[in-house]
Protein backbone atom coordinates (compact mmCIF):
# COMPACT_ATOMS: atom_id res chain seq x y z
CA UNK A 1 0.00 0.00 0.00
CA UNK A 2 1.29 3.47 -0.83
CA UNK A 3 2.51 5.49 2.12
CA UNK A 4 1.95 9.21 2.51
CA UNK A 5 5.26 11.08 2.64
CA UNK A 6 6.23 14.70 2.96
CA UNK A 7 8.68 15.82 0.29
CA UNK A 8 11.10 18.51 1.43
CA UNK A 9 12.73 21.04 -0.87
CA UNK A 10 15.61 23.40 0.00
CA UNK A 11 14.42 26.94 0.62
CA UNK A 12 16.87 28.32 -1.93
CA UNK A 13 15.33 26.33 -4.76
CA UNK A 14 12.19 27.36 -6.59
CA UNK A 15 9.12 26.22 -4.64
CA UNK A 16 8.06 22.59 -4.96
CA UNK A 17 6.24 21.74 -8.13
CA UNK A 18 3.96 19.45 -6.18
CA UNK A 19 3.12 21.20 -2.94
CA UNK A 20 1.67 19.53 0.12
CA UNK A 21 1.12 15.84 0.71
CA UNK A 22 1.63 13.54 -2.25
CA UNK A 23 1.42 9.81 -2.63
CA UNK A 24 4.67 7.86 -2.93
CA UNK A 25 4.27 5.74 -6.06
CA UNK A 26 6.24 2.59 -6.80
CA UNK A 27 8.95 3.27 -9.41
CA UNK A 28 9.52 -0.39 -10.40
CA UNK A 29 13.27 0.20 -10.42
CA UNK A 30 13.12 3.00 -13.01
CA UNK A 31 15.28 6.07 -12.34
CA UNK A 32 12.70 8.73 -11.49
CA UNK A 33 15.20 11.53 -10.83
CA UNK A 34 14.27 14.68 -12.70
CA UNK A 35 16.85 17.19 -13.96
CA UNK A 36 16.83 20.59 -12.33
CA UNK A 37 14.37 22.89 -14.12
CA UNK A 38 16.16 25.08 -16.65
CA UNK A 39 16.78 28.61 -15.40
CA UNK A 40 19.22 31.43 -16.03
CA UNK A 41 18.22 33.76 -13.19
CA UNK A 42 18.15 33.00 -9.48
CA UNK A 43 15.32 34.13 -7.25
CA UNK A 44 16.77 37.64 -6.87
CA UNK A 45 17.40 38.09 -10.58
CA UNK A 46 21.14 37.42 -10.57
CA UNK A 47 22.48 35.64 -13.63
CA UNK A 48 23.18 32.18 -12.22
CA UNK A 49 22.36 29.51 -14.82
CA UNK A 50 21.47 26.01 -13.72
CA UNK A 51 23.60 23.17 -15.05
CA UNK A 52 20.66 22.21 -17.25
CA UNK A 53 20.69 25.64 -18.92
CA UNK A 54 24.15 25.24 -20.45
CA UNK A 55 23.00 23.64 -23.70
CA UNK A 56 20.52 26.49 -24.31
CA UNK A 57 22.79 29.43 -23.40
CA UNK A 58 23.78 30.24 -26.98
CA UNK A 59 20.13 31.02 -27.79
CA UNK A 60 20.52 34.21 -25.74
CA UNK A 61 23.47 35.53 -27.73
CA UNK A 62 21.40 37.61 -30.13
CA UNK A 63 19.65 39.57 -27.37
CA UNK A 64 20.77 43.08 -26.48
CA UNK A 65 19.85 45.29 -23.55
CA UNK A 66 17.18 47.13 -25.52
CA UNK A 67 15.42 43.81 -26.18
CA UNK A 68 15.42 42.97 -22.49
CA UNK A 69 14.15 46.40 -21.52
CA UNK A 70 11.24 45.92 -23.93
CA UNK A 71 10.40 42.63 -22.26
CA UNK A 72 10.19 44.47 -18.95
CA UNK A 73 7.91 47.13 -20.46
CA UNK A 74 5.67 44.40 -21.86
CA UNK A 75 5.33 42.69 -18.49
CA UNK A 76 4.74 45.95 -16.63
CA UNK A 77 2.07 47.06 -19.10
CA UNK A 78 0.19 43.76 -18.92
CA UNK A 79 0.40 43.69 -15.12
CA UNK A 80 -1.16 47.17 -14.95
CA UNK A 81 -3.84 46.21 -17.48
CA UNK A 82 -4.51 42.97 -15.62
CA UNK A 83 -5.03 44.84 -12.34
CA UNK A 84 -7.31 47.35 -14.06
CA UNK A 85 -9.47 44.57 -15.49
CA UNK A 86 -9.89 43.01 -12.05
CA UNK A 87 -11.11 46.40 -10.81
CA UNK A 88 -13.48 46.71 -13.75
CA UNK A 89 -14.99 43.32 -13.04
CA UNK A 90 -15.55 44.26 -9.40
CA UNK A 91 -17.29 47.40 -10.63
CA UNK A 92 -19.63 45.38 -12.84
CA UNK A 93 -18.01 46.42 -16.12
CA UNK A 94 -16.70 42.95 -17.00
CA UNK A 95 -18.67 39.75 -16.58
CA UNK A 96 -15.54 37.87 -15.58
CA UNK A 97 -11.77 38.24 -15.61
CA UNK A 98 -8.95 35.67 -15.61
CA UNK A 99 -5.87 37.26 -13.98
CA UNK A 100 -2.38 36.31 -15.15
CA UNK A 101 -0.46 38.01 -12.32
CA UNK A 102 2.69 36.01 -11.63
CA UNK A 103 2.78 34.23 -14.99
CA UNK A 104 4.15 37.05 -17.14
CA UNK A 105 7.78 35.88 -17.08
CA UNK A 106 7.63 32.68 -19.10
CA UNK A 107 5.01 34.17 -21.39
CA UNK A 108 7.07 37.19 -22.39
CA UNK A 109 10.13 35.10 -23.17
CA UNK A 110 8.26 32.49 -25.20
CA UNK A 111 6.25 35.08 -27.11
CA UNK A 112 9.41 36.94 -28.13
CA UNK A 113 11.07 33.66 -29.16
CA UNK A 114 8.36 33.02 -31.75
CA UNK A 115 8.93 34.27 -35.29
CA UNK A 116 6.48 36.57 -37.04
CA UNK A 117 5.21 33.71 -39.22
CA UNK A 118 4.52 31.35 -36.30
CA UNK A 119 0.96 30.82 -35.06
CA UNK A 120 -0.01 30.88 -31.38
CA UNK A 121 -3.10 29.30 -29.81
CA UNK A 122 -3.73 30.64 -26.30
CA UNK A 123 -6.12 29.63 -23.58
CA UNK A 124 -7.69 32.55 -21.63
CA UNK A 125 -4.77 33.69 -19.47
CA UNK A 126 -2.09 34.49 -22.05
CA UNK A 127 -2.47 38.27 -21.84
CA UNK A 128 1.27 38.86 -22.15
CA UNK A 129 1.53 36.55 -25.16
CA UNK A 130 -1.33 38.32 -26.94
CA UNK A 131 0.07 41.77 -26.12
CA UNK A 132 3.55 40.91 -27.39
CA UNK A 133 2.09 39.60 -30.63
CA UNK A 134 0.29 42.91 -31.19
CA UNK A 135 -3.27 42.26 -29.99
CA UNK A 136 -4.97 45.39 -28.64
CA UNK A 137 -5.57 45.12 -24.89
CA UNK A 138 -9.11 46.38 -25.36
CA UNK A 139 -9.75 43.48 -27.72
CA UNK A 140 -8.54 41.05 -25.07
CA UNK A 141 -11.08 42.42 -22.60
CA UNK A 142 -13.93 42.50 -25.11
CA UNK A 143 -14.76 38.84 -24.70
CA UNK A 144 -14.93 39.25 -20.92
CA UNK A 145 -17.22 42.26 -21.33
CA UNK A 146 -19.57 40.20 -23.48
CA UNK A 147 -19.54 42.47 -26.53
CA UNK A 148 -17.71 40.18 -28.93
CA UNK A 149 -17.64 36.51 -29.86
CA UNK A 150 -13.86 36.55 -30.12
CA UNK A 151 -12.07 39.80 -29.47
CA UNK A 152 -9.88 40.39 -32.51
CA UNK A 153 -9.47 39.51 -36.17
CA UNK A 154 -7.03 36.62 -36.40
CA UNK A 155 -6.47 37.30 -40.10
CA UNK A 156 -5.28 40.86 -39.43
CA UNK A 157 -1.46 40.80 -39.64
CA UNK A 158 -1.25 43.36 -36.82
CA UNK A 159 -2.45 40.65 -34.40
CA UNK A 160 0.64 38.56 -35.02
CA UNK A 161 -1.05 35.23 -35.85
CA UNK A 162 -2.38 35.08 -32.30
CA UNK A 163 -5.55 33.03 -32.38
CA UNK A 164 -8.58 33.67 -30.19
CA UNK A 165 -8.80 32.83 -26.51
CA UNK A 166 -10.30 29.42 -25.82
CA UNK A 167 -12.55 28.96 -22.80
CA UNK A 168 -13.24 25.28 -23.49
CA UNK A 169 -10.36 23.49 -21.77
CA UNK A 170 -8.09 21.62 -24.15
CA UNK A 171 -9.91 22.57 -27.35
CA UNK A 172 -7.02 24.76 -28.47
CA UNK A 173 -4.66 21.77 -28.32
CA UNK A 174 -6.71 20.14 -31.06
CA UNK A 175 -6.94 23.37 -33.04
CA UNK A 176 -3.19 23.87 -32.85
CA UNK A 177 -2.55 20.22 -33.68
CA UNK A 178 -4.61 20.49 -36.83
CA UNK A 179 -3.00 23.77 -37.82
CA UNK A 180 0.50 22.32 -37.38
CA UNK A 181 -0.52 19.35 -39.50
CA UNK A 182 -1.56 21.82 -42.18
CA UNK A 183 1.93 23.31 -42.03
CA UNK A 184 3.36 19.84 -42.65
CA UNK A 185 1.04 19.22 -45.61
CA UNK A 186 1.86 22.63 -47.12
CA UNK A 187 5.58 21.86 -46.87
CA UNK A 188 5.12 18.43 -48.45
CA UNK A 189 3.12 19.82 -51.35
CA UNK A 190 5.76 22.49 -51.87
CA UNK A 191 8.35 19.71 -52.08
CA UNK A 192 6.16 17.71 -54.48
CA UNK A 193 5.27 14.97 -52.01
CA UNK A 194 2.00 13.70 -50.61
CA UNK A 195 3.43 10.85 -48.55
CA UNK A 196 2.26 10.30 -44.98
CA UNK A 197 3.92 6.93 -44.49
CA UNK A 198 4.14 5.68 -40.90
CA UNK A 199 7.49 6.35 -39.26
CA UNK A 200 8.84 8.61 -41.97
CA UNK A 201 11.06 11.54 -41.05
CA UNK A 202 9.64 14.99 -40.53
CA UNK A 203 9.76 17.69 -43.17
CA UNK A 204 11.12 21.25 -42.75
CA UNK A 205 8.41 23.89 -42.55
CA UNK A 206 8.36 27.67 -42.94
CA UNK A 207 6.59 28.20 -39.61
CA UNK A 208 5.66 26.50 -36.36
CA UNK A 209 2.65 26.48 -34.02
CA UNK A 210 2.56 27.02 -30.27
CA UNK A 211 -0.31 26.00 -27.99
CA UNK A 212 -0.65 27.23 -24.41
CA UNK A 213 -2.59 25.69 -21.54
CA UNK A 214 -2.41 25.05 -17.81
CA UNK A 215 -1.83 22.02 -15.62
CA UNK A 216 -5.56 21.40 -15.15
CA UNK A 217 -6.04 21.08 -18.90
CA UNK A 218 -3.60 18.17 -19.04
CA UNK A 219 -6.39 16.00 -17.60
CA UNK A 220 -8.39 16.61 -20.77
CA UNK A 221 -8.08 13.99 -23.49
CA UNK A 222 -7.67 16.69 -26.16
CA UNK A 223 -4.12 17.37 -24.97
CA UNK A 224 -3.04 13.74 -25.20
CA UNK A 225 -4.65 13.37 -28.61
CA UNK A 226 -2.83 16.46 -29.83
CA UNK A 227 0.51 15.02 -28.69
CA UNK A 228 -0.17 11.67 -30.35
CA UNK A 229 -1.01 13.39 -33.63
CA UNK A 230 2.00 15.73 -33.50
CA UNK A 231 4.41 12.91 -32.72
CA UNK A 232 2.98 10.54 -35.33
CA UNK A 233 3.32 13.08 -38.13
CA UNK A 234 6.32 15.01 -36.73
CA UNK A 235 4.42 18.29 -37.02
CA UNK A 236 6.01 21.59 -35.96
CA UNK A 237 4.01 21.96 -32.75
CA UNK A 238 5.26 23.25 -29.41
CA UNK A 239 3.14 22.58 -26.33
CA UNK A 240 3.62 25.14 -23.55
CA UNK A 241 2.06 23.92 -20.32
CA UNK A 242 2.05 26.57 -17.62
CA UNK A 243 2.03 24.64 -14.37
CA UNK A 244 0.75 27.26 -11.95
CA UNK A 245 0.17 24.65 -9.20
CA UNK A 246 -3.63 24.87 -9.09
CA UNK A 247 -6.48 23.89 -11.42
CA UNK A 248 -8.97 26.21 -9.75
CA UNK A 249 -8.98 24.52 -6.31
CA UNK A 250 -7.40 21.22 -7.37
CA UNK A 251 -3.66 21.02 -6.58
CA UNK A 252 -1.30 19.67 -9.18
CA UNK A 253 -0.49 16.75 -6.87
CA UNK A 254 -4.03 15.54 -7.53
CA UNK A 255 -3.62 16.04 -11.28
CA UNK A 256 -0.46 13.98 -11.62
CA UNK A 257 1.76 11.77 -9.46
CA UNK A 258 4.75 12.54 -11.65
CA UNK A 259 6.05 15.74 -13.23
CA UNK A 260 3.75 16.41 -16.15
CA UNK A 261 6.50 16.88 -18.74
CA UNK A 262 7.13 13.13 -18.46
CA UNK A 263 3.82 12.48 -20.18
CA UNK A 264 5.13 14.24 -23.28
CA UNK A 265 8.28 12.11 -23.23
CA UNK A 266 6.04 9.06 -23.36
CA UNK A 267 4.38 10.39 -26.51
CA UNK A 268 7.76 10.93 -28.16
CA UNK A 269 8.06 14.72 -27.77
CA UNK A 270 11.27 16.41 -26.62
CA UNK A 271 10.23 17.76 -23.24
CA UNK A 272 11.76 19.74 -20.39
CA UNK A 273 10.83 21.67 -17.28
CA UNK A 274 11.79 25.31 -17.03
CA UNK A 275 11.56 27.93 -14.33
CA UNK A 276 8.42 29.57 -15.65
CA UNK A 277 9.14 32.85 -13.87
CA UNK A 278 12.44 33.30 -15.72
CA UNK A 279 11.94 35.11 -19.05
CA UNK A 280 15.39 34.07 -20.27
CA UNK A 281 14.61 30.39 -19.74
CA UNK A 282 11.30 30.70 -21.60
CA UNK A 283 12.99 32.46 -24.51
CA UNK A 284 16.00 30.18 -24.85
CA UNK A 285 14.15 26.87 -24.67
CA UNK A 286 11.27 28.00 -26.88
CA UNK A 287 13.63 29.37 -29.49
CA UNK A 288 15.54 26.09 -29.62
CA UNK A 289 12.43 23.91 -29.70
CA UNK A 290 10.80 26.04 -32.40
CA UNK A 291 13.92 25.82 -34.53
CA UNK A 292 13.97 22.04 -34.12
CA UNK A 293 10.29 21.81 -35.01
CA UNK A 294 10.70 23.91 -38.16
CA UNK A 295 13.72 21.85 -39.19
CA UNK A 296 11.46 18.78 -39.33
CA UNK A 297 12.77 17.29 -36.10
CA UNK A 298 9.39 16.93 -34.45
CA UNK A 299 7.27 18.55 -31.74
CA UNK A 300 8.34 19.82 -28.32
CA UNK A 301 6.91 20.33 -24.87
CA UNK A 302 7.74 22.88 -22.18
CA UNK A 303 6.47 22.54 -18.62
CA UNK A 304 6.84 26.05 -17.21
CA UNK A 305 6.81 25.96 -13.41
CA UNK A 306 5.08 29.13 -12.28
CA UNK A 307 2.34 30.27 -9.92
CA UNK A 308 -1.03 31.93 -10.22
CA UNK A 309 -0.70 34.64 -7.58
CA UNK A 310 -4.28 35.76 -7.96
CA UNK A 311 -7.59 33.97 -8.28
CA UNK A 312 -8.33 31.46 -11.02
CA UNK A 313 -10.93 33.96 -12.18
CA UNK A 314 -12.72 36.76 -10.38
CA UNK A 315 -15.45 34.27 -9.41
CA UNK A 316 -12.91 32.32 -7.35
CA UNK A 317 -11.66 32.78 -3.76
CA UNK A 318 -8.21 31.13 -3.52
CA UNK A 319 -7.96 31.76 0.24
CA UNK A 320 -10.40 28.88 0.70
CA UNK A 321 -8.02 26.24 -0.62
CA UNK A 322 -4.40 27.41 -0.40
CA UNK A 323 -2.20 28.67 2.40
CA UNK A 324 -0.88 32.21 2.65
CA UNK A 325 2.71 31.07 3.19
CA UNK A 326 2.64 29.29 -0.17
CA UNK A 327 1.53 32.49 -1.86
CA UNK A 328 4.20 34.53 -0.10
CA UNK A 329 6.93 32.11 -1.14
CA UNK A 330 6.00 32.76 -4.76
CA UNK A 331 5.60 36.51 -4.29
CA UNK A 332 9.31 36.57 -3.50
CA UNK A 333 9.84 35.19 -6.99
CA UNK A 334 7.60 37.66 -8.79
CA UNK A 335 8.86 37.56 -12.41
CA UNK A 336 8.71 41.34 -12.85
CA UNK A 337 10.61 42.11 -9.64
CA UNK A 338 13.06 39.38 -10.47
CA UNK A 339 13.68 40.69 -13.99
CA UNK A 340 14.11 44.19 -12.62
CA UNK A 341 16.90 42.82 -10.43
CA UNK A 342 18.57 41.34 -13.50
CA UNK A 343 18.31 44.58 -15.49
CA UNK A 344 19.74 46.56 -12.59
CA UNK A 345 22.62 44.10 -12.49
CA UNK A 346 23.13 44.94 -16.17
CA UNK A 347 23.34 48.65 -15.33
CA UNK A 348 19.78 49.84 -15.95
CA UNK A 349 18.93 52.69 -13.57
CA UNK A 350 15.96 54.23 -11.78
CA UNK A 351 14.95 56.49 -14.65
CA UNK A 352 14.05 53.56 -16.88
CA UNK A 353 11.89 51.84 -14.26
CA UNK A 354 10.09 55.08 -13.41
CA UNK A 355 9.40 55.66 -17.11
CA UNK A 356 8.21 52.06 -17.56
CA UNK A 357 5.83 52.41 -14.60
CA UNK A 358 4.39 55.64 -16.00
CA UNK A 359 3.98 54.09 -19.43
CA UNK A 360 2.26 51.02 -17.97
CA UNK A 361 -0.13 53.19 -15.98
CA UNK A 362 -1.01 55.23 -19.08
CA UNK A 363 -1.58 52.05 -21.13
CA UNK A 364 -3.89 50.64 -18.44
CA UNK A 365 -5.88 53.88 -18.22
CA UNK A 366 -6.22 54.04 -21.98
CA UNK A 367 -7.42 50.44 -22.03
CA UNK A 368 -9.96 51.22 -19.32
CA UNK A 369 -11.43 54.04 -21.37
CA UNK A 370 -11.52 51.85 -24.44
CA UNK A 371 -13.28 49.04 -22.58
CA UNK A 372 -15.92 51.32 -21.12
CA UNK A 373 -16.73 52.79 -24.54
CA UNK A 374 -16.81 49.55 -26.53
CA UNK A 375 -19.95 49.54 -28.69
CA UNK A 376 -22.53 46.86 -28.09
CA UNK A 377 -22.95 44.56 -31.08
CA UNK A 378 -26.16 44.47 -33.07
CA UNK A 379 -28.30 41.36 -32.79
CA UNK A 380 -27.28 40.32 -36.31
CA UNK A 381 -23.73 39.67 -35.06
CA UNK A 382 -24.75 36.32 -33.60
CA UNK A 383 -25.64 35.08 -37.09
CA UNK A 384 -22.80 36.65 -39.07
CA UNK A 385 -20.03 34.16 -38.40
CA UNK A 386 -21.78 30.82 -37.95
CA UNK A 387 -20.86 29.92 -41.54
CA UNK A 388 -17.95 31.20 -43.60
CA UNK A 389 -20.34 32.25 -46.36
CA UNK A 390 -23.90 33.66 -46.29
CA UNK A 391 -26.38 30.92 -45.46
CA UNK A 392 -30.17 30.86 -46.03
CA UNK A 393 -30.85 29.31 -42.62
CA UNK A 394 -29.08 32.21 -40.90
CA UNK A 395 -31.02 34.69 -43.04
CA UNK A 396 -34.26 32.99 -42.04
CA UNK A 397 -33.40 33.07 -38.32
CA UNK A 398 -32.31 36.72 -38.46
CA UNK A 399 -35.56 37.66 -40.20
CA UNK A 400 -37.54 35.80 -37.52
CA UNK A 401 -35.72 37.64 -34.73
CA UNK A 402 -36.26 41.03 -36.36
CA UNK A 403 -39.99 40.32 -36.80
CA UNK A 404 -40.24 39.14 -33.20
CA UNK A 405 -38.55 42.24 -31.79
CA UNK A 406 -40.65 44.51 -34.02
CA UNK A 407 -43.80 42.86 -32.70
CA UNK A 408 -42.62 43.30 -29.13
CA UNK A 409 -41.92 46.98 -29.74
CA UNK A 410 -45.31 47.54 -31.29
CA UNK A 411 -46.93 45.99 -28.25
CA UNK A 412 -44.97 48.23 -25.89
CA UNK A 413 -43.21 45.27 -24.30
CA UNK A 414 -39.64 46.16 -25.22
Amino acid sequence: MNQKVRREYPAANIPPRYTGWVSATTTFGVDMTDPEPIRFLDDEGRYAPSATAAEFANELEGLDLDDLKQWYRDMAAVRAFDTECTHLQRQGQLALWAPSVGQEGGQVGIAHAASAEDHLFPTYREHTVAYVRGVDLVGIAGQFRGVTHGGWDVTDPSNGNCHLYTLVLGAQAQHAGGFAMGQVLDAKRKAGSDSLAPGEAGVPTDAATIVFYGDGTTSEGDVSESMVFASSFQSPLLHVMQNNSWAISVPVARQSRTPIYRRALGFGLRAVQIDGNDPLAGYAVAKRFLAEAKAGNGPGYIEALTYRMGAHTTSDDPTRYRESDELESWRRRDPIVRFEGYLRERGVGDDFFAEAAQQADAIAKQAREGILTMPEPGHDAMFAHVYSEPHPLMDEQLEWLEDYEAAMNEGGQA
